[in-house]
């Protein structure tokens, strides 16, 4: 490349080392030029900033100083003190505690209706017309609720509740596969109207800041801001569940461990893609297994919802109750639009978030031969491909894991022993050595109950790049799951 420019090996560079390090010593710092901006703006000025940093040094020298003087009591003073002051008083890292994520059905119907009122004069794109006319029958009860309409209403309840939502991500405003559209476009002048700004006057604000492609440093970002704001939703979102590998060094130093090393606790929310839908390994698999393999001491929630009502609680719950764990949600894409994965504003009303689902068919509910287990959308090829019961014929219950951890065994114990002497199986979508599958066979291990599984083999590739073999795959898992 150097011969090519009319270079060659000996050419000296414009400025030789030393002074290369000379520039950059008489550089400005990130403090330096981060306080200049502040002062710019009128909010800090310098000797204020000064006096902060100077506080901020002797606390450090102090707690040197006492380490040095007191050995491993000092250091056992400083790790027992709480982190729950300030900001955080009133939260905790207990087990959680349990709390109503209810609301009137009136009041979500009028929530839901807010959020179809736009500005005079403003013209959505025709595609966004039907939108918010399938909302004001879903208002209405002439329509059950899409996964759109479940995700809104919580974060239209938590805003108006005086809690903050905050969502960022790539594309996140529009949602990546088109469904959200919590911020629109006026299709002929470009204004932006974000839906939940106005819903009540003293709400609190909810933000949708489309970021860019930089998952670790923008993921590090919220993980910094669910610091500073314990009593509010913040979300980041992958635009494929893939892309969580870009976040890789944030998630292991800092998510998973950050109470354990520092205390600190966090109620930061990952939303991942995650499903098979024939796409590719690049757009089919956000490592769930990477997450599981982590949890320990509960540090984290792991949750995959199969309805926009559970959406809707779970969202509400990690808010509304006092403990604080990060939650890593696998969520949908072609279940974004699935016929049978809608819910009732009933379902919002009087529900809450159901760790483990039992399967709800009056015939399958007790005495069933074959107990199978699943999480996420292979429940509905599941129940697309199970044959219906006949003559009182009870071969198959099918029970949806929606939180894998903390791990919900007393409840997945309760639907064992409503089907006893069935045999138990695990179905999941993902190669052997992936998903959940190892997560599920150690604790069933640990419990000394037998369980088998049915999947994909294990591969060094999340998914196969053909949608033929995908499909083929696919049936396969769901006949063998069945006993078929």
């Amino acid at each position: 490349a150097f011969r090519q420019h009319g270079h060659n090996e000996t050419d000296e560079p414009s400025f030789t080392q030393p002074e290369m390090y000379r520039r950059i010593a008489a550089h400005p710092g990130v403090r330096e030029v981060y306080l200049r901006s502040l002062e710019q703006r009128g909010i800090v000025g310098r000797p204020e900033a000064e006096a902060m940093m100077e506080a901020f040094h002797r606390r450090l020298d102090a707690a040197l100083t006492d380490v040095k003087e007191h050995g491993k009591e000092a250091f056992k003073k400083t790790k027992g003190d709480s982190p729950f002051q300030g900001l955080w008083a009133g939260y905790h890292s207990d087990s959680p505690d349990a709390v109503d994520t209810r609301l009137p059905r009136d009041l979500l119907a009028h929530r839901l209706r807010q959020l179809n009122q736009l500005p005079d004069g403003f013209t959505p794109h025709p595609k966004i017309r039907r939108v918010f006319q399938q909302r004001e029958a879903q208002a209405d009860g002439r329509q059950p609720l899409d996964w759109s309409a479940g995700e809104l209403l919580a974060y239209a309840t938590l805003v108006t509740g005086k809690h903050r939502v905050r969502l960022s991500g790539q594309d996140c405003k529009r949602g990546t596969f088109s469904h959200r559209h919590a911020v629109i476009v006026d299709n002929e002048t470009g204004a932006h109207h974000n839906l939940l700004a106005g819903l009540s006057p003293d709400q609190a604000p909810f933000e949708a800041i489309n970021s860019s492609l930089s998952e670790a440093g923008v993921l590090g970002f919220e993980y910094g801001y669910s610091l500073d704001y314990p009593d509010s939703l913040v979300i980041w979102e992958a635009q494929f569940g893939d892309f969580v590998n870009g976040a890789q060094v944030i998630i292991d130093n800092f998510i998973v461990s950050g109470e354990a090393k520092w205390s600190r606790c966090s109620g930061l929310t990952l939303f991942l893609p995650h499903g098979y839908e024939g796409q590719g390994p690049e757009h089919s698999s956000a490592r769930m297994e990477r997450f599981l393999q982590a949890c320990a001491e509960d540090n984290l929630q792991i949750a995959v919802c199969t309805t926009p009502a559970q959406t809707f609680h779970l969202l509400r719950r990690q808010v509304l109750r006092r403990v604080r764990d990060p939650l890593v949600v696998f969520t949908p894409k072609s279940l974004l639009r699935h016929p049978r994965a809608v819910s009732t504003l009933d379902d919002l009303a009087g529900g809450r978030f159901q760790e483990v689902i039992p399967d709800d068919h009056p015939e399958h509910r007790e005495g069933a031969k074959r107990l199978v287990l699943c999480t996420g959308k292979i429940y509905y090829d599941l129940l697309a491909a199970r044959p219906h019961p006949e003559g009182g014929d009870r071969d198959v219950a099918i029970v949806r894991v929606e939180q894998l951890y903390p791990w919900p065994w007393d409840q997945i114990q309760a639907e064992i022993a409503r089907h006893p002497g069935a045999g138990i199986v695990w179905c999941q979508e993902e190669p052997k050595n992936m998903g959940a599958w190892s997560f599920v066979a150690l604790n069933f291990l640990e419990a000394g109950v037998k369980i088998r599984y049915a999947g994909r083999h294990a591969s060094a590739s999340p998914a196969t790049g053909y949608p033929g073999r995908h499909a083929a795959e696919q049936r396969g898992l769901v006949a063998e799951a069945l006993g078929e």
